[in-house]
């Protein structure tokens, strides 16, 4: 199997993962719910993966980083608690769905969408500089899903400075494989997947918050603290934590986050670019295959969305699936971005690397592609 669908979940892990998700499932009990061994070593290992990540993000301690089972959820958090009593919020054109349904959800809330053309982000800092003045919060994704465009989060980020915009980042695509300080960029909260670039479990992910957000819990419950109490506590992060913590999820995560410190996110990010830049190179020989590439390559990660004419998406990906090899094809929860990037008719066969392909992998697909665009007996 060939798998290149990194952007969804990265299946291939350092065993350093699986090892210390076996390790925690085999011998820690649950944080914060007794004073024996096996609690407390469950309390200092959920400690351990706030700490890595709060030092390879930035965030301000490690209590400012919450456990949370995806980026979807902690966008859900952050969104909604900067979403009560209603008011305007000011969004890129590239937000997926755990954005745009999100805010859907909440009639009360004025939408502004912040336009501009697929890799240009001159454009995009216009509109945000347009539209954030008097706005109640923004949210943007540091990296687009569907076409692997870097946005200009930094001078977005310094427009919600200066304007006073408290500002959501959706880091999906991003953590692991670009470089990311939240206390840089100023951000009032920063969502992000465990299982994508930070080679974690599935069901894990982090929501960094602010020392200075306030944010409202979607979950209430048991915390471990302050018990007594019928209501929530009021300090992080066990104000958004109730019930048992996903310990072997926590522990396989910080392996992952390890492995992307020793590795380096900026080598991690720069090789699944040569990747990318391999295959479109590979492609150019392929009849009626478009792949959308910014002629800037600083602009673009390692996700790479190809288009045709003639082929369906849906039963091109499939038919490479028939082969072993594994992409994602269709609108990949981002209509909004394939509106952006005028694929909204066609949707995209997407392609996105990780740390752990190689090159012949790309050699293989390019083989596959060029074989069945060119076979008169595929629909």
């Amino acid at each position: 199997m060939i798998f290149l669908d990194s952007a969804a979940t990265t299946l291939q892990k350092p065993p350093a993962v699986a090892k210390a998700v076996a390790r925690a499932m085999g011998t820690l009990a649950s944080p914060g719910r007794g004073g024996y061994p096996s609690a407390a070593q469950a309390a200092e290992t959920v400690f351990r993966c706030r700490e890595t990540a709060a030092k390879l993000f930035g965030a301000a301690g490690p209590e400012q980083v919450v456990l949370t089972t995806s980026a979807t959820h902690g966008l859900n958090i952050a969104i909604r608690s900067l979403a009560q009593g209603g008011g305007r919020a000011v969004i890129s054109g590239y937000e997926h769905n755990a954005v745009t349904r999100t805010l859907s959800s909440l009639p009360e809330v004025q939408v502004d969408v912040a336009r501009g053309r697929l890799f240009h982000p001159e454009e995009l800092v216009a509109e945000f500089a347009r539209l954030l003045p008097g706005a109640d919060f923004a949210v943007c994704c540091h990296v687009s899903n569907v076409f692997g465009y870097i946005l200009p989060l930094e001078e977005i980020a310094g427009l919600c400075k200066q304007y006073g915009v408290p500002l959501v980042v959706d880091a999906a695509q991003s953590a692991g494989t670009v470089p990311l300080n939240m206390e840089a960029l100023g951000a009032a909260y920063l969502a992000m997947p465990g299982h994508k670039g930070l080679y974690g479990p599935q069901g894990t992910g982090l929501l960094l918050c602010a020392p200075e957000v306030e944010p409202l819990p979607l979950l209430t419950g048991g915390t471990g603290s302050n018990s007594k109490l019928q209501e929530m506590p009021d300090f992080l992060p066990d104000r958004l934590e109730a019930g048992t913590h996903n310990v072997p999820g926590a522990a396989g995560l910080t392996a992952g986050m390890t492995f992307v410190q020793s590795v380096g996110v900026e080598r991690i990010g720069a090789r699944e670019q040569a990747l990318r830049r391999q295959l479109v190179r590979a492609l150019r020989d392929v009849p009626d295959l478009y792949p959308i590439e910014s002629p800037c390559p600083e602009l673009q990660s390692g996700v790479v969305s190809l288009v045709s004419k003639a082929h369906d998406v849906e039963a091109l990906g499939n038919a490479l699936g028939s082969r072993g090899i594994c992409v994602r094809a269709g609108y990949h929860c981002a209509p909004l971005a394939h509106e952006s990037g005028g694929t909204l008719t066609t949707g995209t066969v997407r392609v996105s690397f990780s740390a752990f392909n190689r090159g012949w992998e790309v050699r293989r697909l390019a083989e596959a592609l060029a074989e069945l665009t060119g076979s008169a007996n595929f629909h």
